[in-house]
């Protein structure tokens, strides 16, 4: 039997509704238990890679195909998908398009089930993959009321239960908190060791590395780059497109001429100066979706003008039911929110989207019309903005996220990663005086994230912004203050070289430092704040 379990030749795709094709001439071969690493910027066809080799390409993608895909020396063109969904297992880059089960039990059975495996088998795999993931304590529940990070472990464990022979991997760390993205990728090292064959797409290469990948595919235009060890990475790949361990960054910048930082136009009070009243109140607030299990205890703090806030901690945290609240999308069962010193059980939603503009972790939550200029019209035309100023910001918030070229595309028709800047677009277009983020990073290279951010900071009218996000790097590189939440309470509220340094609270947490936060406290003293590996090149 050959040791290949997946060659692809020669292989092009163009999209139906799209010019210029997404694929050109891709050809490799991924030998049994190969874990191999695919990177490279947004839209550089990565994910249509992956359609290609789990059949969806073209059963459900339709456009114009050539060349040839071998599963186990198989042409998956001659087999109906349910076969090729037996063979090869995808995890989505967005959990919510995968999940159709209520409870956990259920959706990690249903692959089994429509395989038609009888039902103590099924429980017996079933439990295997909640186990193999170190999350049997999910299986009784809702899936509705899970995080985006545990439903990312679902998707993953319906897809192991399955024992596919190929694994497809879509940017499996986009939900996960920092150590369940360590526990994720020891598990798929282990599930390679022991005869997996795994293509991992994934845009923290720095954190793959960790595992040693055993050769790293990097596309650029819809071909393949470089393929080969991961040993010469620095030599090949584009650190300002894909992340790579800060120390490697700050030794190859050394010799370049210093670039220009980014500050936000944001200022808080000065020394001396009066603080104005709070935009955002939290007075004790209490929350928890159902009677028996408090998801918020007890949160007091203020937003602030001037505030650059990253929200970090685990998955199941109550993160975003923290921010929820701020929007005014839930109500406190205890104590009470204040936005502009009113109470938001006496606002609607409505009215509070004037102040506060909020983008959801899942662009599927929010996207909806036939183009992407009506989805960013939207909002403005409901807050009653002038004609001319909606187009006037529908151009500026597409420039700001790298997205000029696409309003006239279809927003579900994007990919993933462009379908979450086309959300956040929609509220930079909005105007609104705080600017909400869940997760914004989440399926971007470095460059769009460093790109969009970097702007979003440098836009006038916003008072303040806040992210969650489980990027610790994020949070040090543009953060001028750090909420860590952790088992529905406020753990610690300082600047982020305050609370990043606190290595003991972060684990905790669930927070691993990363080699950036590493190199910005060995040099704090000089610096006096946290900086991007770039500018540290030059301390």
């Amino acid at each position: 039997m050959s040791n290949i379990a997946l060659s692809v030749k020669n292989l092009r795709f163009r999209y139906r509704d799209r010019v210029g094709a997404a694929l050109q001439g891709v050809s490799f071969s991924v030998s049994r238990g190969e874990l191999l690493l695919i990177a490279g910027a947004s839209g550089c066809g990565k994910t249509t890679l992956i359609r290609a080799i789990n059949g969806l390409i073209p059963r459900s993608y339709k456009g114009e195909v050539e060349g040839q895909i071998l599963i186990n020396g198989q042409d998956v063109s001659s087999l109906p998908l349910s076969r090729i969904s037996q063979m090869v297992g995808t995890v989505l880059q967005d959990p919510e398009r995968q999940i159709l089960g209520t409870k956990v039990v259920n959706e990690v059975a249903f692959g089994l089930e429509n395989m038609g495996l009888p039902r103590d088998e099924i429980l017996e795999r079933v439990d295997e993959a909640l186990n193999t993931l170190r999350i049997p304590h999910l299986r009784e529940r809702e899936t509705f009321l899970l995080s985006g990070g545990e439903k990312q472990k679902v998707a993953l464990a319906g897809v192991l239960a399955m024992r596919p022979s190929v694994l497809l991997l879509d940017e499996p760390l986009a939900s996960l908190d920092p150590a369940s993205a360590v526990e994720t990728l020891d598990i798929v090292r282990q599930l390679a060791d022991g005869g997996l064959t795994v293509l991992m797409v994934e845009h923290r290469v720095e954190d793959v590395l960790r595992i040693r990948p055993d050769r790293i595919l990097y596309m650029k235009d819809g071909a393949i780059h470089y393929l080969g060890d991961v040993n010469v990475l620095m030599d090949v790949v584009d650190f300002s497109e894909v992340k790579l361990p800060a120390e490697m960054v700050i030794s190859r910048e050394r010799g370049a001429p210093p670039r220009v930082e980014m500050r936000p136009l944001l200022r808080r009070p000065g020394a001396g100066e009066s603080a104005p009243a709070p935009l955002v109140q939290f007075e004790n607030v209490g929350f928890g979706y159902d009677p028996e299990t408090a998801v918020l205890k007890d949160i007091a703090l203020n937003i602030q003008k001037g505030d650059v806030i990253a929200v970090l901690g685990p998955n199941g945290a109550g993160k975003t039911t923290f921010v929820k609240h701020a929007i005014g999308l839930l109500k406190p069962k205890s104590g009470r929110v204040l936005v502009n010193g009113r109470d938001t059980r006496e606002a609607s939603v409505a009215e509070i989207a004037s102040t506060l503009g909020y983008v959801f972790q899942s662009p599927s939550h929010m996207l909806f019309a036939p183009t992407v200029h009506d989805e960013l019209a939207f909002g403005p035309k409901n807050l009653k903005h002038k004609p001319d100023e909606i187009e006037a910001q529908i151009k500026e918030s597409l420039k700001t996220v790298n997205l000029p070229d696409k309003v006239q595309d279809a927003p579900l028709s994007l990919s993933f990663g462009q379908q979450k800047r086309v959300s956040i677009a929609a509220i930079l277009a909005m105007r609104s005086k705080i600017l909400v983020m869940d997760e914004p990073t989440a399926g971007q290279d470095y460059k769009n994230y460093m790109n969009f951010m970097d702007a979003i900071l440098q836009m006038p009218g916003f008072e303040a912004i806040l992210f969650i996000t489980h990027d610790v790097d994020l949070a040090a590189i543009y953060a001028n203050r750090v909420i860590l939440v952790a088992d529905g309470r406020v753990q610690a509220d300082g600047k982020p070289e305050q609370v990043l340094a606190d290595k003991e609270l972060l684990l905790r947490c669930r927070i691993i430092p990363t080699s950036l936060v590493d190199a910005n406290l060995a040099r704090l003293a000089q610096t006096g704040r946290f900086m991007r590996a770039e500018a540290l090149a030059h301390v």
